[in-house]
């Protein structure tokens, strides 16, 4: 299995990383730590993770046990040195964590903390800032984002206060390197470009979603993330999990994601079931699992650092890592294009 670069850090990851949202609510610790002795043993060495965590539903009373359960298994399993951890601070989207308090440099300095204990470990490898403060257009923002409302002035100095903190942060050796999350491409560009003018931390990788069904990625991030070796981590690259065919029909398995969210934060539309069925006729026509052809899609981006793939149970990691080395051909490829060019917008 070849690995890719994360940004210009040294390190490298595996094409799938492992997410963890589920941990703590969908997925008890012992099928968790089993999940995550499966990645490792399958070479999968990115898990990510988030204070905000688990979801489904987000709660006061549970947010950071996704990391505390991680925590568990490195104290428990001595495999450390075999993963990368990545974590995230909250913000102002987040109402559950420090009453939805905007990232500022001092909830970094709570949260790291926080998450260090949590994690049982002496340091974070990628610290990523959850949502921009100033806002974004991603779940399905998009459709009315406006961002006339922003103050320059203000976004700047908030950047470069960030990366100061973070700066500290490393240099202390608490974490090794930092990314970003729902960002867009001028945010990230910013981001680069204080950084470079002030010696501060350099942005590594972008966790955005990222989907046959959503593809915002493709254009200006796609540029940014060539000349600026900047990767994106996609998270939802299953569409959170319409891509599997288990939504076919608008039907709503017992215990699913949509049994919980029945909008799957908007991802649940006439358009999107209809388009992931067109997908998933096109893999069985090529012999495909439709799983393992959505994923094998996002890992051959050229952009793309890791597909972060999450799965409620280790019977669905199982199949997911079976596709893992799958290289579509050109045939396959070409029929994905044709289907993205009727409904670019799915959802």
């Amino acid at each position: 299995m070849q690995t890719r670069p994360i940004g210009r850090t040294g390190l490298h990851t595996h094409p799938f990383a492992l997410g963890t949202m589920t941990f703590g609510t969908q997925t008890p610790e012992a099928d968790a730590h089993r999940q995550l002795d499966m990645a490792v043993e399958a070479g999968i060495n990115l898990i990510d993770t988030a204070e905000l965590y688990p979801v489904n539903p987000i709660a006061a009373k549970t947010c950071g046990d996704s990391e505390t359960i991680i925590g568990n298994w490195l104290a428990t399993s001595g495999k450390r040195d075999r993963v990368l951890i990545a974590t995230k601070v909250a913000g102002s989207g987040a109402r559950a964590i420090r009453n939805g308090a905007p990232i500022s440099p001092e909830t970094i300095m709570q949260a790291v903390e926080a998450s260090l204990k949590r994690l049982r470990t002496d340091v974070i490898d990628l610290y990523q800032l959850h949502w921009p403060n100033r806002g974004s257009y991603h779940f399905r923002q998009n459709w009315t984002y406006d961002p006339t409302g922003q103050n320059t002035t203000e976004t700047l100095a908030h950047m470069e206060s960030v990366l100061e903190t973070l700066g500290k942060l490393v240099e202390a050796g608490k974490i090794r390197h930092i990314g970003l999350s729902n960002e867009s491409a001028w945010g990230t560009a910013q981001f680069l470009r204080i950084a470079e003018a002030a010696g501060l931390p350099r942005v590594a990788t972008i966790q955005n979603e990222y989907s046959l069904l959503c593809r915002h990625y493709d254009l200006d991030l796609a540029e940014l993330s060539h000349h600026e070796d900047v990767g994106l981590l996609a998270f939802s690259p299953l569409a959170a999990g319409i891509l599997t065919g288990k939504y076919s029909g608008d039907t709503t398995p017992q215990g699913s994601r949509r049994s919980i969210n029945p909008t799957m934060s908007g991802r649940i539309t006439p358009q999107s079931l209809a388009v992931a069925d067109e997908y998933a006729a096109l893999a069985k026509a090529h012999g495909l699992d439709p799983v393992h052809m959505a994923l094998g899609f996002c890992t051959a981006r050229p952009f793309m650092a890791a597909a972060i793939v999450g799965a409620t149970t280790s019977g669905q990691l199982a199949h997911l890592l079976k596709g893992a080395d799958l290289v579509l051909s050109d045939e396959v490829l070409a029929g994905i294009q044709a289907i993205y060019r009727r409904t670019p917008m799915a959802m």
